[in-house]
Order: C-alpha cells, then sequence, then structure tokens
C-alpha cells in the first residue's frame, strides 16, 4: 500500500507522506518566528488606529463644542473593541491551531443557531433590535453581538475542516459538500435581511477550493450558472433591494433625479472624496466640510470617504495599499504552510478582507450599490473588529508553526495499490 501523489492544489507545498501509516504519528514542530504573518499584524494595526481617528474626526463633528484634547465616545469604544480583539488575537494565537479544527462542526452550529435565533418571529426587539430594517444584531447591553460576523470565521473553519483529508471535491459532484456548509449561513444571512455581508461568501468558497485542487473547469461550470440564475433572482429581493440598484444604474446614466433619495448617501460620500483632491484637508477644514454635508453612516460603511476627504486621494491609496499588504502576508502564510487545514484558513482570511474592502469601497465611490458592507479594522462595530483581529490571531498561529510530517493523507494524496 502506497500513497501516490495527485495533482496538486494551486499552492504546493511540501506535505511529506510515507507509505507506513505508522509513520503519520504526532508532528514535531518548531515555531517560525520569521512568519510573514507578523506583516498581517503591523498592517492591522496601522488600520486599527487610522480607525479610531477617522471615527474620532466623524464624530465630533455632531457635537463641535466637545473638548479636543478627548476622542468622541464613539472613537472610545472603539478603542475600548480594539483592545478586546487584540486580546482575542492573542488567546487565539497561543494554543495550536488544530484546535480550531476539532471545535470547527461545535462553532459552525453554534453561530447557525444564532443567525436561526434572530429569524424567530416573537423574539422581543429590546433583544434583536432591527436596523436599517434588518434582524441582524443581538443586544447584549455592554455590546451589540453581529452573528453574520461571527459566521465568517465559523464557515471558513468548517470548510478547511471539512476539506482537509477529503478529494471528493475534485468531482462536479463532490462540490455539493463544501458548497452546503456554505450555503446554510449565508441563506440565513439573506433571510435578515443581509444581502451585502452574504455575497462575500462565495469567493471565499471558490478560492478555498482552488486552493485544495478542485477542478477548475467545475468551479467555471458553477460561475456560469449561477451568472444565468443571478437575473432571475431581482423579483425576490426585497423593495430597498431594487431602489438602490435601480439608483446606480441611474447614476451610470447621469440621472440625478435620485440624488435626494435613494443615492442621497452614495452622491454625499462622492463629494466628500472629491473634495479630499490629492492632499487632503487640513483636520479643521475636513470637519468644517463634513460639518456641512450630512454624511449617513459616516463612522461606519462611509468611513472610507471620510478617510480620503480627510487625506486625499493619497491618503485613501495608502489606505488600500496596507490592505494589500494584509492579503499578501496572509497568502504568504499559506503558501508557507505545510498543513492542509492551516492552508486552506489561511486562504479564506485572505480572500475575505479584500473582498469586503473592494465593495466598501465601491460603494463609497458609486460602483456598487449600498448593501451594508463595512471597511474591516476601520469601520466602527464591536464584533467586526474583534472578529478581523481574530483572524489575524489565527493567521500568526498559522504561520509560526512548520510541521515537518502531516498527521496523516492529506487532500495531495490518494492511495494506490
Amino acid at each position: 500500500m502506497a500513497l501516490m501523489p495527485t495533482r496538486p492544489s494551486v499552492f504546493r507545498g511540501s506535505w511529506a507522506a510515507s507509505g507506513d501509516r505508522g509513520n503519520f504519528g504526532r508532528t514535531v514542530e518548531r515555531l517560525n518566528l520569521s512568519s510573514p504573518a507578523w506583516l498581517a499584524v503591523v498592517a492591522a494595526l496601522a488600520l486599527s488606529v487610522i480607525s479610531v481617528y477617522s471615527i474620532d474626526v466623524a464624530e465630533r463633528l455632531r457635537d463641535p463644542g466637545m473638548p479636543q484634547a478627548f476622542l468622541s465616545p464613539i472613537a472610545m469604544r472603539q478603542l475600548t473593541y480594539l483592545v478586546v480583539g487584540l486580546c482575542a488575537a492573542c488567546v487565539v494565537a497561543v494554543p495550536h491551531y488544530r484546535w480550531a479544527g476539532y471545535f470547527a462542526p461545535f462553532l459552525y452550529v453554534v453561530t447557525v443557531g444564532l443567525l436561526v435565533f434572530l429569524l424567530i418571529p416573537f423574539v422581543p426587539t429590546w433583544l434583536v433590535r432591527p436596523r436599517n430594517g434588518a434582524r441582524g444584531w443581538i443586544d447584549l447591553g455592554a455590546f451589540d453581538l453581529q452573528p453574520a460576523e461571527l459566521a465568517k470565521i465559523a464557515t471558513v473553519l468548517a470548510i478547511a475542516a471539512y476539506m482537509k483529508y477529503r478529494d471528493s471535491h475534485r468531482r462536479f459532484m463532490g462540490l455539493l459538500g463544501p458548497g452546503v456548509v456554505l450555503a446554510i449561513p449565508v441563506l440565513l444571512i439573506t433571510l435578515e435581511p443581509d444581502l451585502g455581508n452574504a455575497l462575500l461568501f462565495a469567493p471565499v468558497l471558490f478560492a478555498m477550493l482552488v486552493a485544495a485542487g478542485a477542478k477548475l473547469k467545475h468551479l467555471a461550470i458553477v460561475v456560469l450558472l449561477a451568472a444565468c440564475v443571478a437575473p432571475a433572482t431581482f423579483p425576490l429581493l426585497k423593495p430597498h433591494q431594487k431602489q438602490r440598484i435601480v439608483g446606480l444604474i441611474k447614476q451610470f446614466n447621469g440621472d440625478t433625479s435620485a440624488d435626494q433619495d435613494i443615492n442621497m448617501q452614495s452622491v454625499t460620500a462622492q463629494r466628500m472624496i472629491g473634495a479630499g483632491g490629492a492632499g487632503g484637508n487640513s483636520d479643521e477644514a475636513s470637519r468644517r466640510l463634513l460639518k456641512y454635508n450630512s454624511l449617513p453612516e459616516r463612522h461606519n460603511d462611509m468611513i472610507y470617504a471620510v478617510i480620503v476627504n480627510r487625506f486625499g486621494f493619497f491618503g485613501g491609496m495608502t489606505l488600500l495599499l496596507i490592505y494589500a499588504l494584509w492579503t499578501l502576508a496572509a497568502l504568504a502564510t499559506a503558501v508557507s504552510t505545510t498543513e492542509p487545514f492551516g492552508r486552506l484558513v489561511a486562504v479564506g482570511f485572505a480572500i475575505f478582507i479584500p473582498t469586503q474592502v473592494f465593495v466598501n469601497v465601491g460603494m463609497n465611490v458609486g460602483l456598487v450599490p449600498i448593501i451594508g458592507i463595512t471597511l474591516p479594522f476601520v469601520s466602527y462595530g464591536g464584533t467586526s473588529l474583534v472578529v478581523c483581529w481574530m483572524m489575524v490571531g489565527l493567521l500568526v498561529n498559522i504561520g509560526m508553526r512548520r510541521p515537518k510530517a502531516t498527521f496523516r493523507a492529506s487532500f495531495e494524496y490518494t492511495r494506490a495499490a
């Protein structure tokens, strides 16, 4: 009985395999303190500092008399969430990341349970308070828990745990398994309704399947089928979702009839971005501009417009370069990892963040409908920030450990007589 290599995944690694099943014992490891994952920590810290300052700029405009020596209350809360996020990152970075694989099914079930809880009609509104028509938050008093954010980590871990020692996804029907794992939380998030967050999951699954060695022709068929079915789902959208799509089309056609209605938020954000010019405005000038141009959700979904107004085009591009650094660090961690579960988790996280950035920035510049997507590490939000930092902690955990041998045959190998 021997282990024969099959077509490797896109991210080639050095899985050590032996025909003797007894050789798959406990792995001897050494810490890799030079891991590229540390660059993700640096990028995340830079983004978090920008977050606190930008939220303070946005929020002080509502209370010009606030003492300038102190952070605004909401910026102070964001700073508190940052401290909690750093602690959470340390907690998940210390024990070996294999614990995440062991508990992935449990975390997945708990997260799905929370998503179902949000949809129960008779849950009191003081516990699940609708915001902008969506039942997406559980009010816990000290903070609001957003299960859709938890689903990002739980789903990536569950898919990675499912695929790490399987090769069924290399067959077309084998894509059904990871697809179902993804579809359950996505459907529940869509029903909140939170279509924006739901749409973020598909590119992540696609990337993880590619990394695991799924056949590109099979994935191309799935994408083609999805593209054909997507237009037929338009009648199923909520009225406000349809209005936002129609409003975006009007913008593209130069129709300004909706600029004071459904397009008001997008148009105002674009004006603030344009007012930033190439080099931005002074702190005082930026506050003055934003004061007289009411921008809804400027501390949250529209925070990118605040940043570009303050620091200009070059500041906005610098922010995107920091995100690029984070993404490259995550992908480099995946490439350097010689264990399938850790590699798939790193790939999943590496795609989640830039996908979310692309949609959020697209919303701010008028290329994407306003669908309520936050800017990772930067937008205000406790659950979002803590989850992002947990991703960083897991990346560091994965990057620091270099197993000399896998515990058992990975999806890179099939048995042959």
